[in-house]
């Protein structure tokens, strides 16, 4: 049985490690602090780029696989371990200004439905997932799969010998593996150090803010330029979210919460009424296009990563664990993935 040791605990991390335990792997996951408390647990869940006709292929192809692949793995999650990840096709509203008439032609030639209303565009299959539901289910069933996690377990660096990975040294001692996968988000870059080689992520910060409703106070996502409301089926609501480039500051801004507020109450009065129940921020793992990186190492053989998704980590995971279990088996891929090789 091959063990495989997979570095960081986010969608892609879990989503890796699940799939590694259900083909029989031995796997153990390091996790520099608590289970899921960084980017993929920061997002709002709206699985799909948020105007997918101003992404590049690279980013839709698998954006679309992995939105096509949720819903069967958000039941699979919630059958096996009881955890509900609230994955709920709701659509999305895309308002003004948008320019109706190429969305719609990029629509109808990637098989998305769109209607268009109110000057804008409705896109009804646009599904969402509850992300921090989605991050409990998915450690539950990897722990019933058998596997293995290490909090507070922070890799200090990744020793190579001979050609390939013979050790990671950590703040809990040195751990060994047949094959090394780094899923570590804005810290992948650094966490690699010398062998980064072209890999470009950085982390860049996202705030958000949570409301609170009786009833979800909007049927759909609605997205206005770079401002959306995501309502769950609780009633809560939530408004985003920024991009910004200031390190790995996980601050809030002042400055971001009164932007927040000004711009989400613009699209719902409602909001005027209500407090803030929760201000946060994430870090997003930055990569140029948005464009992951998933595949073996260049020189270094048992040393993979899945990492850089920017925003759509959680969208695409079903699509990039598919594609880097392919180039770990050496089976077929769906699709030409040299876009997203580590070069």
């Amino acid at each position: 049985m091959r063990s495989n040791l997979v570095i960081g605990t986010g969608a892609l991390g879990l989503s890796t490690a699940e799939a590694l335990l259900r083909q029989g792997a031995d796997v153990t996951i390091l996790e520099r602090g608590s289970v899921g408390r960084e980017s993929s647990w920061a997002g709002g869940g709206i699985l799909s780029p948020l105007c997918p006709w101003d992404y590049p292929e690279e980013v839709n192809r698998l954006a679309l696989r992995g939105m096509a692949m949720f819903g069967a793995v958000a039941e699979m999650l919630h059958q096996t371990t009881g955890i509900d990840p609230e994955y709920l096709r709701c659509g999305m509203q895309v308002l003004p200004p948008v320019d109706v008439k190429s969305a719609v032609q990029w629509c109808a030639t990637h098989g998305v439905r769109a209607e268009e209303s109110d000057g804008g565009l409705l896109l009804p299959d646009v599904a969402q997932a509850r992300n921090p539901r989605l991050l409990q289910a998915l450690r539950a069933r990897v722990e019933q799969l058998g596997g293995r996690i290490v909090e507070q377990c922070e890799v200090k660096q990744i020793v190579a010998e001979a050609g390939q990975v013979a050790h990671l040294a950590t703040t809990q001692g040195n751990f060994s593996a047949d094959a090394y996968i780094v899923t570590a988000g804005a810290w992948s870059k650094v966490l690699l150090g010398e062998h980064a080689l072209q890999i470009d992520i950085k982390p860049i910060r996202g705030q958000m803010l949570l409301f609170k409703f009786d009833a979800p106070p909007v049927p759909h996502i609605v997205l206005k330029k770079d401002i959306y409301l995501i309502p769950r089926r609780d009633g809560h609501l939530l408004v985003g979210s920024t991009r910004e480039d200031v390190g790995f500051d996980k601050s809030t801004t002042d400055e971001v919460r009164a932007m927040l507020l000004q711009r989400g109450t613009e699209l719902l009065p409602a909001l005027r009424d209500k407090p803030v129940v929760q201000h946060w921020a994430g870090l997003r793992p930055g990569s140029p296009g948005n464009i992951p990186t998933i595949g073996r190492h260049p020189h270094l053989p048992n040393l993979y990563v899945n990492s850089g998704h920017f925003r759509y980590g959680v969208t695409m995971s079903p699509a990039c664990v598919e594609v880097l279990l392919n180039t770990m088996n050496g089976t077929p891929q769906p699709f030409d993935v040299s876009p997203y090789l580590w070069h």
